[in-house]
């Protein structure tokens, strides 16, 4: 896959790496388009117009194994510079001819410290101290490939950054695309603007214009309906498809009964009055509480939410004539994610939390207009679109909503008990200014009662859980630590306003090794 209306650019290829994602996200916050392809499309690829660099990624593979992921040897004959990390590293001395051993001893993971051997195009400014880099590797080059120069070793990896100007290829052992390496953004802008030469071209805003003329000459004077929940994904997309048609476009919003306190009102009276969009509103949350009724599965629960919530959205869209287009917010790391990056079966944590997904019998053509970005620049194309703060830096909200955040079965009353508590978790992070600070919080409630005393009587009520999580995408997460202040604050002022809530307890765990979700 190409998109083929981005002029000069940088291919990822996925070798299975956790944080490949991330490499995209390094390359694109530096100005230059950046796109993920696997090994197979990578060596489909008859034309390489515009691609000006090409960075292999790390991934579980070894290329001491008999079987394992590669790339063709033609791209080294065309004058593109390449950069392998971590897998990308090893696969480039495989290739030349180096060696490669299982380090069973010598393995690396977490912080390592790098020094310098000698100066390189890739290391300018950056190696001019010590720095702490972050290590995942058992493998080890354990001899340079002919024509290659070691640029910088760890304590347990001689060649932790090599390279070969004259064909410029250049490798690094280490992650540079996450957070735990010292300024690897360093590295990556060696690479993009000295090495690659590659101009800065990528600009967020300016890509609004092109993809409201792209829905016009797709859609041209057809209808698209568009599942409107809210989030900011398909608020985008809800804009960005009104500028372009207009009436044209049928807006319906599904009240599923499981969404936070006064949201739904809330946001239909925005699209409809501010934006003046085509909304309609189905309030249907007897039908979800009557299909959960008695269900604690978790997988089950989202099941009958995603399938009710098609079910309904599908009888709904028949009654208007002449549709041809399903919009969809889907956003290009849901993209990545379809695919299976090296052919190896992952394994499956949970559904997806979005509920959408395009009926077959519907027979619409889908429209993405999101698919190539990633969260934090759809937010961009909603900030030019003047989309309403409130909605536009909202946190991640999972599909089946509320009812993954009640553990054990769905009731009325449990939904209206975890919505006053989150309300009032959602409203002090804002009032303190800590709510932007944090990639997604919630309230969610326990399967479990416990006593307490609240004026002299006894209690036995619900624990309500609190889940504060900082994160760049949502692939990796740690809990946010929060003043005791707040904390003393918001325990006292949820047991105090939510009726059937006798104790609050914080979620102080990282993802891995939990979700970020409960359910």
């Amino acid at each position: 896959m190409e998109f083929h209306n981005h002029k000069e650019k940088v291919l990822i290829i996925d070798f299975g790496s956790q944080v490949t994602k991330l490499i995209a996200r390094r390359i694109r916050e530096l100005g230059v388009y950046s796109e993920i392809l696997t090994p197979k499309n990578f060596n489909k690829l008859k034309r390489f117009y515009n691609v000006k660099g090409v960075i292999l990624s790390g991934g579980p593979s070894s290329v001491t194994s008999t079987k394992f992921p590669r790339i063709s040897k033609e791209i080294f004959k065309k004058n593109i510079p390449v950069l392998g990390i971590c897998y990308g590293l090893q696969l480039i001395a495989k290739i030349f001819g180096g060696k490669i051993k299982p380090s069973k001893k010598r393995r690396e993971f977490g912080r390592a410290i790098l020094f310098k051997k000698r100066s390189s195009l890739l290391t300018r400014k950056y190696l001019i101290t010590k720095k702490s880099v972050w290590m995942s590797h058992e493998d080890a080059v354990v001899k340079l490939p002919k024509s290659f120069k070691v640029v910088a070793s760890t304590k347990d990896s001689k060649l932790t950054i090599i390279e070969n100007t004259k064909k410029k290829i250049y490798g690094v052992q280490f992650h540079p695309e996450v957070t735990h390496t010292d300024n690897g953004n360093i590295i990556f802008k060696n690479f993009l603007f000295p090495i690659c030469k590659i101009k800065k071209k990528w600009n967020i805003k300016s890509q609004t214009k092109r993809l409201i003329e792209e829905i016009k000459e797709t859609v041209k004077q057809d209808k698209v309906i568009c599942a409107l929940s809210g989030g900011v994904d398909s608020s985008v997309v809800a804009l960005l498809i009104n500028k372009a048609i207009k009436k044209n476009l049928i807006c319906i919003m599904v009240d599923t009964g499981l969404m936070r306190k006064n949201e739904f009102k809330y946001t239909y009276k925005i699209f409809k009055k501010k934006y003046k969009l085509n909304v309609k509103l189905i309030n249907a949350s007897r039908h979800f509480f009557n299909k959960l009724k008695n269900i604690s599965n978790p997988e089950k629960k989202r099941k009958i939410i995603g399938n009710l919530f098609i079910e309904i959205f599908e009888k709904e869209s028949r009654k208007y004539k002449n549709i041809k287009f399903l919009a969809q917010g889907t956003l290009y790391p849901d993209i990545i994610e379809s695919k299976s990056s090296t052919g190896s079966k992952t394994s499956k944590i949970k559904s997806h939390h979005n509920v959408g997904g395009l009926p077959r019998k519907m027979n619409l053509r889908l429209i993405e207009p999101l698919k190539e970005f990633f969260k934090d620049e759809v937010r961009i194309i909603g900030n030019s679109l003047g989309l309403v703060k409130d909605i536009n830096l909202k946190h991640p909200f999972p599909g089946p909503g509320l009812g993954i955040r009640i553990v054990g079965n769905v009731t009325p009353e449990k939904i209206k008990i975890l919505q006053e508590a989150d309300f009032i978790f959602i409203n002090e992070l804002i009032k303190s200014g800590l709510y932007k600070k944090i990639w997604q919080a919630y309230a969610a409630l326990l399967p479990i009662k416990t006593v307490g005393v609240m004026g002299d009587s006894r209690t036995y009520e619900n624990i309500c859980l609190l889940r504060a999580v900082i994160s760049e995408d949502g692939m990796t997460a740690d809990y946010f630590n929060f003043p005791k202040k707040f904390v003393d604050n918001i325990s006292n002022k949820i047991i105090n306003n939510v009726k059937g809530v006798n104790r609050v307890v914080y979620d102080i765990t990282s993802k891995p090794p939990s979700t970020i979700e409960l359910e």
